[in-house]
C-alpha cells in the first residue's frame, strides 16, 4: 500500500495542479495572441493526458488494495467512508470527460469556449483530491459515527466529508501539489536553458509554472503551522516523535537531526525554546514527551522524526530560493542567466517530490500503531496474507516499474519529436483527421 500510494501521489499532484497551469498559459496565448503560449498549452495538455492515463491505472490498483489488503477497516467502516470515495470516483470520470474535450478541441472549438474546458478539469481534480484527503483526515481524527455494543452506528458521512481537519489537511496537500507540479515542469525548461535554449519558449515555459510553485512554496510553511496547531491534543505521540521529545521539557528545544537510541536522544542540535514556540505557540509551554504516553502507543520515532524534518527542511529551502529569485528579479537581475540558479531549479522538482513523500511518511507512520486513531489499531484492519504477501508486493513492484518505464519512454519520445520540429503529435482515439479543411479554418 505504501508503494502504491507513494507512486500514485505524484501523479495526483499533476491532476490537481497542472490544469491551472495549462489554463493560465492558454489564457496568455489568447489575450496576447501569443503563439508560443498556445503551443505550450497544447503540449502540456498532451503530457497531462499521458499522466492521467497512467494515474488511472495506479488509482485502480489502489482502489482494489483498499478492499483486499484492509478488510478490517473497510468491513467495519465502509458505511462511514463510502460517500467520499463515491464522490472521488465521480470526480475522476468527469475530469476524464473534460480532459478529452479539451485535448481534442484544438482547432475544432471557438478559442474562448475551448479554454473554458480546462476549468472543469481543475475543479474535478480538486474535488477528487479533497475526497481522498477527507478520508485520510478522518483516519487521523475520526468523526461521524458512534460505537454501540461494539458495532458502528449513527453514521454521519457528511461529517466525515466536511470536518475541519479535512479542509486543513487538503489545503496543505493542495499547496504541496502545486510545489511538485510547478517545480517539476519549471525544471524541465531550466534544463533546456542550461543547454543553451534561451528562447521565449523556454523562458515562458519556466516562468508560468514557477509562479504557481513560488506562491505555494511561500504559503506552505504557514499552512503547515496552522495544520499542526492542536496536535498535542489530537495526536500527542506523533508530535513527540516529530520533535524528538523523549521527555517533557519546559521550555522545549527545537531538535535538528538526531536519533532516539536506547531511550536517549543522540546527535541532535538543540535550539533552546524554539520547540515550544513553533509547536505550542508559546515561549515556555512544553511539548508533551514520549514519557507521558504508553510505550505500546509509540510510533516508529526515528522514521517519523527524520521524515518530518526532511519535509520541513526541503520546504524551507524551496521557499528561500523563490524569495531570492523574485527579489533579484525585482531589482533587475535575471537569475535565468545564472547557471547555478538554473542547476538548483532543475533539481527543485525532485526535491519537492522528496518533501511530499516525506510528509506522507511523517503523517502515516506517525499515526501508528493506529489506522483509525484511538479507535482501530493497524493489525486489526489488515488481512491475513502471511503466505502471499511477498507475491503481492512483487507483482505490484513489477506493475509500477513497468508504468514508470512506460511513462519515461513516452514522455521522452514526445519531447524528442517536439525538438525535431513536430508541431502536432497525434492523439490516441482522436476524431478522424480527414475533416474538411475549410470547415476547420472557419471554426478557427
Amino acid at each position: 500500500m505504501a508503494l502504491s500510494l507513494g507512486w500514485h501521489i505524484i501523479l495526483a499532484c499533476f491532476g490537481v495542479a497542472f490544469p491551472a497551469m495549462i489554463f493560465a498559459m492558454h489564457v496568455i496565448g489568447i489575450r496576447r495572441k501569443d503563439d508560443t503560449a498556445l503551443e505550450l498549452a497544447k503540449r502540456w495538455s498532451k503530457v497531462s493526458a499521458v499522466l492521467f492515463a497512467i494515474g488511472a491505472v495506479s488509482g485502480t490498483v489502489l482502489s482494489f488494495e483498499m478492499g483486499v489488503l484492509w478488510p478490517g477497516l473497510m468491513g467495519t467502516y465502509g458505511d462511514v467512508l463510502g460517500l467520499p470515495f463515491a464522490f472521488e470516483g465521480l470526480a475522476f470520470f468527469l475530469e476524464a470527460i473534460f480532459l478529452g474535450i479539451y485535448l481534442y478541441g484544438w482547432g475544432r472549438m471557438p478559442p474562448r469556449r475551448h479554454v473554458l474546458m480546462v476549468l472543469p478539469m481543475a475543479v474535478t481534480g480538486i474535488i477528487g483530491a479533497y475526497c481522498v484527503l477527507a478520508v485520510n483526515a478522518w483516519m487521523n481524527a475520526p468523526v461521524g459515527f458512534d460505537i454501540v455494543d461494539g458495532e458502528v452506528a449513527n453514521v454521519e458521512p457528511w461529517a466525515v466529508l466536511f470536518n475541519q481537519q479535512s479542509f486543513l489537511q487538503f489545503a496543505h496537500m493542495w499547496l504541496g501539489a502545486y510545489m511538485v507540479a510547478g517545480f517539476c515542469v519549471a525544471g524541465v525548461y531550466a534544463v533546456g536553458l542550461l543547454r543553451g535554449r534561451r528562447d521565449r519558449h523556454h523562458r515562458l515555459g519556466f516562468l508560468v509554472p514557477f509562479v504557481f510553485a513560488s506562491v505555494a512554496a511561500v504559503a506552505q510553511p504557514f499552512m503547515g503551522h496552522v495544520l499542526g496547531a492542536g496536535l498535542d491534543e489530537r495526536q500527542p505521540a506523533k508530535l513527540a516523535a516529530f520533535e524528538l521529545a523523549e521527555t517533557t521539557e519546559s521550555p522545549s528545544p527545537l531538535r535538528i537531526g538526531g536519533l532516539l537510541v536506547d531511550g536517549e536522544v543522540k546527535w541532535a542540535i538543540d535550539i533552546p525554546r524554539l520547540g515550544s514556540l513553533l509547536a505550542m505557540n508559546s515561549p515556555d509551554e512544553p511539548v508533551p514527551g514520549l514519557d507521558t504516553i504508553p510505550e505500546e502507543d509509540h510510533p516508529p520515532v526515528n522514521l517519523t522524526h527524520l521524515a518530518f524534518q526532511t519535509m520541513v527542511g526541503i520546504g524551507s529551502l524551496l521557499m528561500l530560493a523563490v524569495v531570492v529569485f523574485w527579489i533579484a528579479r525585482r531589482r533587475g537581475r535575471d537569475l535565468l542567466e545564472n547557471r547555478w540558479f538554473l542547476r538548483f531549479a532543475a533539481v527543485a522538482g525532485p526535491l519537492a517530490v522528496i518533501a511530499l513523500e516525506a510528509g506522507w511518511i511523517a503523517t502515516e507512520v506517525g499515526r501508528q500503531p493506529w489506522i483509525v486513531y484511538g479507535v482501530m489499531r493497524t493489525p486489526e484492519a489488515v488481512g491475513d496474507y502471511t503466505a502471499s504477501l511477498w507475491w503481492l508486493l512483487g507483482i505490484t513492484s513489477v506493475v509500477y516499474t513497468a508504468m514508470t518505464i512506460g511513462a519515461v519512454v513516452v514522455l521522452r519520445s514526445m519531447a524528442r519529436r517536439w525538438r525535431e520540429g513536430a508541431t502536432d503529435l497525434p492523439s490516441p482515439y482522436a476524431p478522424a483527421a480527414h475533416a474538411d479543411a475549410g470547415a476547420e479554418e472557419a471554426v478557427r
